[in-house]
């Protein structure tokens, strides 16, 4: 039997975090499954996310539940270090880097297939040389100058997402005419910009962007258009986790749903994209969400 390794900061047998099981080499993404759609989970190590912004902002918090996540079976952690809620207040680099490297680096030293979910290249860099192997970029058209150069030099899988403007300023964007073919046309441009200073293009995912600068309506509009949006030809990654769209679907005397109270909306989502050519779902609750995939993918069998 392999022999057992500690995680770095989970100390001695008293600690809260769960033993480590055997230390392994890191998935790959070409590991991920091809049969279903892939689940990526939310690991945000903020105090300021909409839904979970404060219940991993300590290292050992957060290292314990990307293990959870992991041994649970989501397919991918994603993890970040600065909210992009509605007038969020941004944080430095350093200070992301400093929340998530560490995190990063236990859970690729357990085998996990990290995405680091940041805007900035600097960050990227340094999560890719902690063990980190997938880039997961909400800034849009708003991307870091040499951004494309570290995904082309490091040949990773990039998920580039459609956003317009700030990140923590989304609403007065959101005005459109024909919003799938808009987003359409504007992902496409960014994917070119991508592919013309070297990303191959099986290394992109695309991102629709749900909720960023989208109304409601134009986010159902992208949901409906799913299939479109998978024939550009590329992998689609669709993250509608409790999201602010589902919450006023769900209201109630005037009040919008609270973000955890959408997770069966969520699930409901989840079964649909799956079966409508999403390549993943990024989600909150990963183990529920990995039984809609699966239970999508039988259905389509």
């Amino acid at each position: 039997m392999d022999s057992l390794a500690a995680v770095p900061g989970t100390g001695p047998a008293t600690s809260p975090l769960p033993a480590l099981r055997k230390v392994r080499a890191p998935k790959k993404f070409s590991d991920l499954p091809t049969d279903r759609a892939v689940v990526m989970a939310i690991l945000n190590v903020t105090p300021d996310s909409f839904s979970d912004g404060g219940e991993h902002t300590d290292r050992e918090s957060a290292i314990a539940y990307g293990l959870k996540l992991h041994y649970g079976g989501a397919d991918v952690i994603d993890v970040g270090g600065e909210s992009t809620r509605p007038g969020h207040t941004p944080v430095s680099p350093a200070e992301e880097q400093a929340r998530i490297l560490p995190v990063i680096e236990a859970l690729v030293k357990a085998g996990a297939l990290v995405s680091v979910d940041t805007m900035h290249v600097d960050t990227a860099r340094a999560a890719l040389d902690a063990g980190a192997g997938i880039i997961n970029d909400v800034s849009g058209l708003n991307f870091e100058p040499g951004m494309p150069e570290l995904v082309a030099e490091r040949k990773v899988p990039y998920i580039l997402m459609h956003s317009r403007g700030s990140a923590s300023n989304q609403d007065p964007n959101a005005r459109y005419h024909d919003v799938v073919a808009e987003v359409v046309a504007e992902l496409t441009e960014l994917r070119d910009r991508f592919v013309a200073a070297g990303v191959a293009p099986e290394q992109i995912i695309l991102d629709p962007g749900l909720g960023f600068s989208k109304k409601g309506e134009h986010n159902w509009a992208l949901l409906r258009a799913l299939p479109q949006l998978a024939g550009l030809g590329h992998k689609v990654l669709v993250a509608a986790s409790r999201k602010r769209f589902l919450g006023s679907l769900l209201s109630a005397d005037g009040a919008a749903a609270a973000p955890k109270e959408r997770d069966d909306a969520t699930l409901a989502v989840t079964a649909l994209a799956a079966v409508n050519g999403a390549w993943g779902v990024r989600v909150h609750d990963a183990g529920a969400n990995l039984d809609a995939v699966k239970v999508a993918a039988a259905w389509a069998r």
